[in-house]
């Protein structure tokens, strides 16, 4: 079983610079990280002043040798999320371990704020874990709780049903278990 652990580093304004006049308050963008480097680039980035936002889940890791210990992992493997500036890209993108930002042409492209704080403030109050075969199935959109609005692709498991919430940006997927009734069918008009 998983557990997600929500973490993430950096209270804005210490160690960052404010907000230049006239331009805008700092968004959120997806960075691609080298991969199994996601936790030391939020260590970088914390100690550079940087907000960021790394998911974590927990679960039972079993190495070959038969021995099992709970480790952490990250929900969305090879990304991170940070909120900055846009003219703090370059200072970003000095931190070892990253690799890009996600976007067209090498172009940080913003998230929407609903998204991530939706899953700051909701992670923690469901199950997830991370779903890397995308089935396809009916569109629904979670109508109740602290994940309310948002939308996904409703699949059966063996204890009921989940919800795969997919961040198109990142192209990363995350399941989560929800009962049949905070779910809506998402119609086409």
């Amino acid at each position: 079983m998983s557990q997600l652990i929500e973490c993430s580093n950096a209270v804005r304004g210490e160690g960052s610079m404010p907000p230049l006049m006239g331009e805008r308050p700092p968004d959120w963008y997806a960075v691609h990280t080298s991969p199994r480097h996601e936790k030391r680039v939020r260590e970088h980035l914390g100690r550079r002043g940087v907000a960021c936002f790394l998911p974590l889940f927990r679960t039972i890791h079993r190495w070959k040798n038969g021995c099992k210990a709970q480790v952490e992992l990250p929900l969305f493997p090879g990304y991170l999320f940070v909120n900055i500036l846009r003219s703090e890209r370059v200072r970003v993108l000095g931190v070892p371990g990253i690799l890009s930002f996600v976007g067209p042409r090498g172009e940080p492209a913003q998230l929407p704020e609903v998204e991530i704080e939706t899953l700051r403030s909701g992670l923690h109050l469901q199950k997830f874990e991370p779903y890397h075969q995308l089935v396809v199935g009916q569109k629904v959109r979670i109508k109740s709780g602290s994940l309310m609005g948002l939308a996904g692709v409703l699949v059966r498991s063996a204890n009921g049903f989940r919800v795969v919430l997919t961040v198109e940006l990142i192209k990363q997927s995350v399941a989560v278990e929800l009962d049949a009734a905070d779910v809506e069918p998402v119609t086409s008009h």
